[in-house]
């Protein structure tokens, strides 16, 4: 049977029983946890901590797990957790240090900005490698106050995890994303089907509008080789807020 806690046991609250060689344990496991977690945070990406930076996040984790076990853990000595949160403040620091002077480094901690929309079509490459959903990006859009593909001139992916969107100066033929998908799917025909007179087509995956001298559907999309398409078309509404 364990003995039971002595209360304000000083040696107890403050050194703890184990050998002072476990000191030099703790900051290597504090570094080795911490460069485990950071890489799983890039892994995972930065969408779901848009508001602050990979590093700031892992901060909060960090900072957070450390002075809590301190607080309560009568078997975690005080200076177990002060010597974690130093030592998560001084990588955090030397880290900030390191992104300052080297744009590599900041590249791989912050990741990139990448182009999603130029002038109405998607890069679908960018949606796949940055693991986005094409209804996650219209959402984004229609946030915007955008109705059509065809009023985007250029969207970003910020390497914040946020977008940037900036109007055409006129508005395009382009795909049509409101009302959205789930509430009204829109109608769309495949390759090889006829083409009415003046009608223009988009591409219901990346937004590319088909020529409007074409009499029938190509067999792909020459962009993204999608295989369906919708009636293009210009929105009515005011210009959206950029």
């Amino acid at each position: 049977m364990d003995d039971p806690v002595v209360p304000f046991d000083l040696v107890r609250m403050f050194l703890g029983s184990d050998p002072a060689l476990f000191y030099l344990e703790i900051v290597f496991r504090t570094f080795l946890i911490y460069a485990y977690a950071l890489l799983l945070i890039r892994w995972v990406g930065g969408r779901g901590i848009a508001q602050i930076s990979v590093v700031e996040f892992l901060l909060v984790i960090a900072l957070g797990s450390a002075v809590g076990d301190g607080m309560f853990y009568a078997d975690v000595p005080i200076f177990y957790s002060m010597l974690v949160i130093t030592l998560v403040v001084v990588i955090n620091r030397l880290l900030d240090v390191l992104i300052f002077r080297f744009r590599p480094i900041e590249k791989a901690l912050d990741g990139t900005t990448a182009e999603v929309i130029r002038d109405g079509v998607i890069d679908t490459r960018i949606l796949r490698r940055r693991k986005l959903g094409q209804s996650e990006l219209f959402e984004e859009l229609r946030e915007n106050g955008y109705r059509n593909l065809g009023e985007v001139r250029m969207a970003y992916f910020e390497s914040s995890g946020r977008f940037s969107t900036f109007s055409q100066p006129q508005p395009r033929l382009g795909l049509p994303i409101e009302p959205p998908w789930d509430i009204k799917p829109p109608v769309t025909v495949g390759p090889g089907d006829k083409i009415r007179d003046n009608q223009r087509l988009a591409c219901c995956i990346c937004g590319f509008v088909l020529a409007g001298n074409l009499a029938m559907t190509p067999d792909q999309c020459p962009h993204c080789q999608g295989k369906s398409w919708t009636a293009a078309g210009v929105a009515e509404a005011e210009s959206p807020s950029p």
